[in-house]
């Protein structure tokens, strides 16, 4: 199976990150990225996937947000090569930037009707090819410098030939946050799951019960990381399963889709090396940014950074706060 066209959903106009959020688009808030340069939210998913293989990118976006993105890049790019003008890194930054627009598309999600009902806006981009699913507002740092996340998902989607979501083993106190997956290992395939059952959001008592995984450490469970390889028959399911709820005022959400992709057939899970952080979490802008510093090139003068903020903080006296 071949994989050229990824999607990232981008439509939500990131409420839990308001204030900022209202003034820039949440996929376009800058962050450091592993090679020391500032980027859009948007441009590092999409390196995620482009660098993994990918030919060709469909972000789902609210109405006349189209325009803005291709306008932002456009400056970005305009502004890098008129400010550093013959600096080798901002030119190479350019061209990615130029790389990066000739595949973008843009398929709009008209009225906020669901994560699965964005997934569907991208149907005619996909065009009945199998395709990589990214979320527009979580970044995810591989814990295997020559493979990326999105590029171990995309090998095992190539072997097998199924869809394949990724996830993670995730502490249970945090499993409210996630769709949560059971299964069984797939013969001796290290971190490869036959999926059998689904829960979004899953309180731990519910999990304790339906959600145990074999082989997996006390009190974690296989929870998905946000990042998945889908077939068409998904697209299909949706349209004939779960859009139809909107009609009535209902969501057309993505997980009872893809629980019903489990019944019909192999989908697997991939226990991802890598982390995934959700920027519109408590604090996920400034655990992102760590992140993504400590595993780039500047990792020691961020821990440095961090030490003297560290050391600063616990010598000034308790109540008191620096004006």
């Amino acid at each position: 199976m071949i994989i050229r066209k990824a999607v990232i959903t981008a439509a939500g106009r990131g409420v839990r990150l308001y204030p900022a959020a209202d003034s820039v688009q949440k996929a376009m808030l800058p962050f450091m990225d592993r090679d020391g340069v500032n980027k859009p939210v948007l441009q590092i998913i999409a390196e995620e996937a482009l660098d993994s293989g990918i030919e060709e990118i469909c972000v789902v976006c609210a109405p006349g947000d189209e325009a803005r993105y291709r306008d932002g890049f456009d400056l970005l790019r305009r502004n890098l090569l008129e400010a550093y003008r013959g600096v080798e890194w901002a030119t190479a930054q350019a061209e990615r930037i130029t790389n990066l627009l000739g595949r973008l598309h843009f398929a709009v999600q008209e009225e906020p009707l669901g994560y699965g009902h964005a997934v569907h806006r991208a149907k005619q981009f996909v065009a009945g090819e199998p395709f990589l699913l990214l979320l527009g507002d979580h970044l995810y740092i591989s814990e295997m410098p020559e493979k990326r996340c999105a590029q171990q998902l995309l090998e095992l989607a190539a072997t097998e030939e199924c869809a394949i979501s990724a996830v993670h083993a995730t502490r249970e106190h945090l499993i409210g946050a996630y769709g949560t997956v059971a299964g069984k290992r797939v013969g001796n395939a290290t971190g490869v799951y036959q999926i059998e059952r689904i829960i979004e959001k899953p309180n731990i008592s519910r999990a304790e019960m339906e959600l145990q995984v074999p082989g997996l450490r006390a009190g974690y469970y296989l929870c998905f990381f946000g990042m998945h390889v889908l077939t068409p028959v998904l697209l299909d399911i949706l349209e004939q399963d779960i859009l139809p709820q909107t009609r009535h005022g209902g969501q057309a959400q993505l997980t009872p889709a893809l629980e019903i992709l489990a019944q019909r057939g192999k989908y697997l899970a991939l226990e991802v090396q890598g982390t995934r952080h959700d920027l519109g979490s408590r604090y996920g802008l400034l655990q992102t940014q760590l992140a993504l510093g400590l595993s780039g090139r500047d990792r020691d003068e961020v821990l440095t950074a961090i030490l003297t903020v560290l050391a600063e903080t616990t010598r000034r006296p308790a109540g008191l706060t620096r004006v």
